[in-house]
């Protein structure tokens, strides 16, 4: 029995010399702070920017900002059952979207996830939505114009396919209306539409929804949406989940188009998101990063080589001013990251003049190059025209006595301020413009009235399209000027369908 004792003793004796006990350290991932869609986590040292976090009730976080000793967290769901020593879960996947062909037609929010009442997503692909945006010797000159079906824009300020043209303006000025009309017009183009809509209320994004299934160009199209009821993280990956989805239709060699509506909102949600993290606040209570967030975003916006599939990515990103001042933050921010913009006055709105763009403060810098040859034709001495007709319209409000020549000047110019105008929902092709712009040059509205002019401008459209499907293939596939001998039998033709129509 002593021997049987002794054995086990040496045999535990040596088991306890063989053991080498490991110490294991491990994360203590909780909460310490949470405020309106934020909180600051202890631990999470391995952890990534945009890394994905979950959270008790299968709430879903995204690292924002990494400190010495915290970890700046915000919410992408609703967090309101969350608390101070509530556990976060690191996943150690950065945050990604779906994408493919499978979105066409569908209303989905930044993360993937359906808004509409239709099956699951289930597609191929998950992209980052964060990514380098295309390099300098991978991009190819805009070339081709993106048609936006608004004269006031394709003549004054054109969009060519890969360009970032800016759309600014006070509130309840027509700046989404610009952009749905410019989706609407890409109907049977194969252009694929991107809609973002960023902290706008429930109402609105419905209802431009609403015109896109009338106008049968949702199946066409995508609409991401973050409403301002959402979380501010949730509004602030929205264009960024949005631009993934679209360049993977570029990637793949097609023409797409973004709207973003609006930036201001997404610069507000930043702004939110930042300030209750405690980074230090600069010019307007915004971080000194917010040129950085917008630029990155824009940037990815282009038109690729013919090695790489040829697509493009046109983006419209919208932004609101405030009493006309377009020199605030925000806005000197994005127009100088764009291309040009299309700025919307208030006061040509107030007098009934839509759409509402000032052609004066409006510009595009590389758009004029994608024009076809028969529109830049037309529209360099229109311009002139143009310009000069409105400073010789603010010299006659001084009730001077006006010679003859004066008096037709101005008359040409208030026909061409109404050719401008259009109705919302219902874009032109560019050979019905192009026509409509040479009538213009040439006087044949100079005395007609203004419904006398819409009703021309309809009479020369079916003119066009019945009797110059000839000429029309020669301007829009073979990118021909129009000679003067053709200005005259189309001008000729005009005159005589306008008199048969008492117009």
């Amino acid at each position: 029995m002593k021997i049987a004792t002794s054995k086990m003793k040496r045999n535990i004796q040596k088991a306890i010399q063989q053991t080498k006990p490991a110490l294991h350290l491990k994360e203590a991932n909780e909460i310490l702070s949470i405020s309106a869609g934020t909180a600051e986590v202890s631990g999470l040292s391995q952890a990534k920017m945009n890394e994905l976090l979950h959270f008790k009730d299968d709430v879903i976080g995204m690292v924002h900002s990494l400190g010495e000793n915290t970890t700046g967290v915000v919410f992408l769901t609703n967090a309101d059952m969350l608390k101070a020593g509530d556990k976060a879960i690191p996943t150690g996947h950065i945050l990604e979207v779906p994408v493919g062909e499978e979105l066409l037609g569908r209303i989905i929010n930044p993360l993937g996830q359906p808004l509409d009442e239709k099956l699951p997503l289930r597609t191929k692909e998950k992209w980052p939505i964060e990514r380098p945006a295309a390099t300098i010797m991978d991009r190819a000159p805009v070339d081709t114009p993106l048609q936006t079906g608004i004269k006031a824009i394709d003549s004054f300020t054109p969009i060519g396919r890969g360009q970032r043209e800016l759309i600014l303006g006070d509130r309840q000025t027509g700046k989404t209306a610009i952009a749905v009309d410019t989706i609407l017009n890409q109907k049977n183009t194969g252009v694929i539409c991107v809609y973002c809509a960023i902290g706008q209320r429930s109402a609105d994004t419905a209802r431009v929804i609403d015109q896109l299934k009338k106008h049968d160009m949702i199946n066409q199209s995508v609409v991401v949406v973050a409403t301002g009821e959402d979380e501010a993280g949730l509004q602030f990956i929205a264009p960024y989940s949005a631009t993934s989805i679209a360049e993977w239709f570029m990637e793949k060699g097609q023409d797409v188009l973004i709207v973003y509506d609006d930036l201001t909102a997404h610069a507000r949600a930043y702004r939110q998101m930042s300030l209750l993290l405690r980074t230090p606040p600069g010019r307007e209570a915004y971080p000194g990063d917010i040129f950085y967030i917008h630029s990155r975003l824009l940037e990815r916006s282009t038109h690729l080589c013919e090695k790489l599939g040829g697509g493009s990515l046109t983006s419209l990103p919208i932004v609101s001013t405030e009493a006309g001042n377009i020199s605030a933050y925000i806005p000197t921010n994005v127009i100088s990251i764009t291309d040009g913009q299309i700025y919307l006055s208030t006061q040509l709105f107030q007098k009934g003049m839509m759409p509402a763009i000032d052609t004066g403060r409006s510009v595009s810098r590389v758009g004029g190059e994608a024009q076809l040859p028969a529109y830049r034709q037309l529209l360099g001495p229109l311009k002139l025209f143009y310009s000069q007709f409105e400073e010789l319209e603010s010299f006659s409000k001084f009730g001077v006595q006006l010679d003859e020549e004066t008096q037709q000047k101005l008359n040409r110019g208030r026909a061409i301020r109404m050719v401008l105008q259009q109705t919302q929902f219902k874009p032109i092709d560019v050979t019905t413009q192009i026509a409509i712009f040479m009538a213009a040059n040439n006087g044949l509205f100079d005395t007609m009235s203004d419904e006398q002019i819409v009703k021309a401008q309809e009479t020369i459209r079916k003119t066009m399209n019945q009797r110059f499907k000839n000429i029309i293939e020669r301007i829009t596939i073979k990118r021909e000027k129009i000679d003067d001998a053709t200005q005259q039998k189309l001008l000729t033709a005009f005159r005589q369908d306008l008199k048969i129509r008492g117009v």
